[in-house]
């Protein structure tokens, strides 16, 4: 059987919670939500540079898997190796590179994204090789 105790003096009940136990209350409270808060914030930064990733990611294939059909079509190499993608792409930039490896008649291609700032040096850079 549980019993509750009251205490009695000068004919008062006295019952409740002291305002030193509702400050403290409301400080544990207003951490927590703080902290949540922290979280969701870096948790929207995180998808937002995971998508970015991802959609440079599948333009850097799609930059590559036309230069490997071009390459299988005879089609020499274009003179343009940079340039920015249209919409909704538009923040992105792609650049390729020509570069000798040690072995004759093997050339490796780069395909480098990039997007946003330069200075936060963002980008997405995809390697093959091209046999002459």
């Amino acid at each position: 059987m549980i019993s509750r105790v009251e205490v009695r003096t000068h004919g008062f009940t006295q019952s409740g919670f002291t305002l030193l136990e509702v400050m403290l209350a409301v400080v544990i409270v207003g951490t927590v939500f703080v902290a949540c808060l922290t979280l969701v914030n870096q948790s929207i930064h995180s998808q937002s540079r995971v998508e970015n990733i991802t959609t440079a990611t599948m333009l850097a294939r799609h930059k590559m898997s036309e230069l490997e059909a071009q390459a299988r079509r005879g089609i020499s190499a274009s003179s343009e190796n940079s340039g920015a993608y249209e919409e909704p792409y538009s923040r992105y930039a792609w650049e390729i590179e020509y570069l000798p490896t040690p072995l004759d008649g093997v050339q490796q291609v780069r395909v480098s994204v990039r997007w946003g700032a330069a200075e936060r040096n963002e980008e997405v850079v995809i390697d093959s090789f091209k046999y002459n």
